[in-house]
């Protein structure tokens, strides 16, 4: 049997009527997703479905998860969380802490963009979703390509140009939370640069968000630190480049059919999206609402 199955297929495997089928799909109790018109059904994880009990009047009963994006800060999906008006509110504690919360249920999405301390980071958002417990109904959707980098003053006085500059200048940087994706991307620089964190030297107590962390570099109590474009662009400091990465958006398959996601992700589609990506710098939004995993 296919690895996907189609509707008439799944209500054969589940013995279910048709009807009955479209009314658990609205209903958001089913793991599905829609491709081209089509609705599609995981195998794998309708029997994960089926092991869980959810196809008991009980199970259906499920407890509703807060209206609330979890995980990392970004400009951009602040301003879109505002526009579309989907009734999300973000709660930026960093990536790592939002996928525990996901798996938790104490939010109902979380934005993550995390890293390696070796090897591709290209993967590294679904590899951890793939792998984390309780999270086996996930969908991971693609937010956006961004650009990542140092943080500096304008001009950028110390003629900063990546971590070992960085080191041999002295140069004061910013921290973030740990889990977060920039502290851990701060993290893999230094070890791909072959340097030690005590070969830099870093400012306490640590910045919650980019914008904190740009207001550090701004008051100067920092001299730079690792933000995206976005976040220097819109603080009017300057910015080093170091790489693009991924910024995707994890939730349980059931919730993505919920009208709040729902109207995040049909904003995506609007030229008014790609037209603030484009005036924020920084973006790549040519894959945004693209599935990336479906566990």
């Amino acid at each position: 049997m296919a690895d996907l199955l189609t509707t008439e297929e799944t209500a054969e495997y589940l013995r279910l009527s048709e009807r009955k089928l479209y009314d658990l799909v609205a209903g958001g109790a089913l793991p599905c997703t829609k491709v081209t018109g089509r609705w599609l059904f995981p195998k794998a994880a309708l029997d994960r479905w089926l092991a869980s009990g959810l196809v008991t009047p009980a199970g259906l009963s499920l407890a509703p998860r807060p209206p609330i994006v979890g995980g990392s800060q970004d400009p951009l999906l602040d301003w879109t969380l505002k526009e579309s008006a989907c009734g999300l509110a973000s709660l930026s504690e960093g990536s790592e802490t939002g996928l525990r919360r996901l798996a938790r249920g104490e939010v109902m999405a979380a934005a993550i963009h995390l890293h390696r301390l070796e090897g591709e980071d290209d993967s590294a958002n679904t590899d951890a979703v793939a792998q984390a417990p309780g999270l086996h109904d996930a969908v991971v959707i693609a937010f956006c390509l961004r650009e990542q980098g140092l943080v500096v003053a304008p001009g950028n006085p110390l003629g900063l140009r990546d971590m070992a500059t960085v080191a041999e200048t002295r140069a004061r940087i910013a921290q973030r939370p740990q889990g977060a994706g920039a502290q851990l991307l701060l993290t893999a620089l230094m070890a791909r640069a072959g340097l030690q964190a005590d070969g830099f030297v870093l400012v306490k107590p640590v910045c919650p968000t980019g914008p904190d962390l740009a207001q550090a570099v701004r008051s100067g109590k920092a001299d730079c630190g690792i933000a995206s474009r976005s976040v220097a662009h819109v603080a009017g400091l300057g910015f080093v480049p170091l790489l693009w990465e991924r910024f995707d958006l994890v939730l349980r398959q059931r919730d993505y059919f919920l009208p709040g996601p729902q109207a995040l992700f049909e904003h995506l589609r609007k030229p008014a999206f790609h037209s603030q990506a484009t005036e924020m710098q920084g973006y790549d939004v040519s894959e945004a609402g693209k599935v990336r995993l479906l566990n």
